[in-house]
């Protein structure tokens, strides 16, 4: 395949953009690819170590002129890649060559093929209590496996990435988004198996992620299918003030104050879930 265009966001990474891009951009030449490497508002050296490669005619530089996010970079780099076909891969040396030609390899039969991480603890261990409850979730709302959620090697078929981009997140969670997001449409999704190395320099994530992370399970379920989430909540504060008032009308003692909130409650998350989903289609749909 050599319709295929590299996005590679970086944003301080000036200790591994470069050997990535040596052992890269030989294969680029040889295989007829494009690489866009977006500068994401580096404040170190990332801009000087990229530069150094741009006789070479496979490689773009893009620059943010303030750090926009993981997001807003790859979004950057699919709007200025032309191919049908577009890869994401990070900058810290974690992805190795022999992963991205297994990939391309496959691509053409696929939507968007992701690349699934052999090492089960692929981030620290602090990390992983909202990776799960995010795995969790996810797994609820799309009624499938998801061997890997948020991996940054996946494959897209730009032209369908492209109706959807409007919906992705400027920080770490496109990955995420992404993989639900064309599971939730019915697009041809899977996983093929990838080694990843240990990382080159320190990490962006911070602990304010987990907070994040909290935030987008609520996002996700409010955008890809509301009622899945909110109709048994609903269902289950009605049925509970339901069995709360039959005894008080059975002795004819009114009503209980308290029984009558979970009816409302349970009423209101109702209507909420019909609107949530009828916004949700209307966003999901907008290019389609």
């Amino acid at each position: 395949m050599t319709d295929l265009t590299i996005v590679i966001p970086a944003y301080n990474e000036e200790e591994g953009i470069r050997t990535l891009l040596e052992s890269l951009l030989p294969v680029c030449e040889s295989q007829g690819w494009q690489v866009i490497v977006v500068n994401d508002g580096s404040t170190d050296k990332t801009v000087e170590k990229v530069e150094a490669f741009l006789p070479n005619p496979c490689l773009t530089l893009v620059t943010h002129r303030v750090n926009r996010g993981y997001g807003a970079a790859l979004k950057t780099g699919v709007r200025h890649a032309q191919t049908e076909f577009v890869a994401t891969m990070d900058s810290d040396g974690q992805h190795r060559i022999e992963d991205v030609i297994a990939l391309a390899a496959h691509m053409q039969d696929y939507d968007l093929l992701i690349g699934k991480r052999d090492s089960v603890f692929h981030s620290p261990l602090w990390r992983m209590p909202g990776k799960w409850a995010l795995q969790q979730m996810s797994v609820f709302l799309m009624r499938r496996s998801i061997p890997d959620l948020n991996s940054g090697m996946r494959f897209f078929r730009r032209d369908v990435l492209l109706r959807y981009l409007h919906l992705f997140p400027d920080g770490f969670s496109f990955s995420t988004t992404s993989t639900l997001i064309f599971m939730n449409r019915g697009y041809a999704v899977d996983f093929m198996p990838i080694k990843v190395n240990k990382r080159v320099g320190k990490s962006t994530v911070r602990l304010s992620t987990g907070f994040d992370t909290l935030l987008l399970i609520l996002r996700l379920a409010t955008l890809l299918d509301p009622l899945r989430l909110f109709l048994p909540i609903s269902l289950f504060l009605i049925i509970v003030g339901l069995v709360w008032t039959i005894p008080f009308l059975i002795m004819q003692a009114g009503y209980s104050i308290g029984a009558l909130l979970l009816l409302m409650n349970g009423v209101l998350i109702f209507i909420m879930a019909l609107l949530s989903d009828q916004i949700a289609a209307l966003r999901k749909e907008r290019f389609e």
